[in-house]
């Protein structure tokens, strides 16, 4: 998959553009504030149906704009195509559309148009809440596992009717255990998911890591988010604690991936330059999955990919980049330091970016000239 054609209006400091971007590899440089961020974060509203950078949306349109609008002519493989676009304006009204028919679930936005994104904030899904290393997990098994979605939408509602009664005690004993009943089915299910996706997963991680960095003693592990019991009985023996906290703690909603050294959390041992590294392998290792799973190849979003590596490291990147055979947008300052380690016959194309303005400066396989 990849996009053939994006244009863009009204996003931050953006100028209206359109742009025919490379199938494969595609570099934005200029200065810093000049856009090319934006418009990392306009494909990302394309595919997510919401910003990585602002989790309000009224930062996002131009100033001089009531709305903003995304549109993508996504190629599929075997000459067919998908029309995706996607507006939204500042009273928070989504409009999102799929081939000239509306849609109401940002998830089939999601389905359609599979994006990875690597930027300086890719640091907290080591360091962060565990939340984040749960969507991570959860994004690719979205996209592997078919069922998953429903299975997610069954555990939410059992978790709302279960949260609700522990703090108001509005159900009789029967909904109670029928609800208890749906969460323990649904959460099952979910873990199923999840441990398959990490057991596919780490082969592919470990090999990609290693071919990034060598960290001898580096550990992924996967915690479902109550112990060994069944979560029945976890619910059953800690029905009063959960009824003093006001909500439900144990069960899939606090699932976990554990990255270790040794018997150390990564995100304390590691250097910048290293964890970047980990999660580029991490990303990287779940677009593989996904291309395997036929359901089409993921776009990549990398920010400032030279940041926080050296010259070493940053080629052994673009080289796993490149070996995706997928569509990759990279934005940095200085246009030479990307300019070589891609192979003569890797389509890359350069858009120079300046207030706002994106120009095409070299079409596919353009880069060496």
């Amino acid at each position: 998959m990849s996009l053939s054609r994006i244009s863009v209006t009204g996003i931050r400091n953006l100028q209206p553009v359109t742009l025919t971007p490379s199938p494969r590899i595609n570099i934005l440089y200029g200065d810093n504030g000049s856009g090319k961020t934006s418009l990392l974060e306009a494909i990302h509203l394309l595919g997510m149906a919401r910003s990585f950078r602002s989790t309000r949306l009224n930062p996002v349109i131009s100033h001089e704009q009531s709305s903003c609008t995304v549109f993508g002519q996504a190629e599929l493989g075997k000459e067919q195509s998908s029309a995706l676009g996607i507006s939204r304006d500042r009273s928070g009204e989504v409009r999102i559309r799929i081939n000239g028919q509306t849609v109401r679930s940002a998830a089939e936005l999601a389905e359609a148009l599979p994006l990875q994104l690597i930027n300086p904030d890719s640091f907290r899904l080591l360091e962060g809440a565990p939340k984040l290393r749960r969507q991570f997990l959860d994004w690719g098994v979205f996209h592997v596992e078919p069922r998953f979605l429903q299975a997610w939408q069954r555990l939410q509602q059992a978790l709302r009717q279960r949260n609700s009664w522990l703090r108001h005690g509005t159900l009789d004993a029967a909904s109670q255990a029928a609800w208890s009943r749906e969460l323990s089915a649904a959460s099952d299910e979910i873990d199923g998911y999840r441990r398959a996706y990490i057991q596919a997963l780490k082969p592919v991680f470990e090999r990609t890591l290693a071919s990034l960095l060598d960290l001898e003693g580096f550990r992924l592990s996967y915690y479902r988010g109550w112990d060994k019991r069944s979560l029945a009985e976890v619910l059953a023996t800690s029905i009063e604690r959960d009824r003093a906290m006001g909500h439900t703690q144990a069960g899939p909603q606090r699932a976990d991936l554990r990255l270790r050294i040794a018997n150390h959390n990564a995100a304390e041992t590691l250097s910048r330059g290293q964890q970047k590294l980990v999660v580029c392998a991490l990303r990287i290792a779940q677009g593989h999955l996904v291309s395997e799973a036929k359901r089409g190849q993921c776009i990549y979003l990398v920010d400032d990919l030279p940041s926080e590596l050296d010259d070493q490291h940053r080629l052994a990147l673009c080289r796993l980049l490149e070996q995706l055979n997928c569509q990759v947008f990279i934005t940095c300052v200085d246009s030479d330091v990307l300019k070589e380690g891609w192979r003569d016959d890797t389509p890359v194309s350069m858009f120079h970016v300046e207030h706002g303005a994106i120009a095409q400066v070299h079409g596919p396989s353009g880069v060496k000239a």
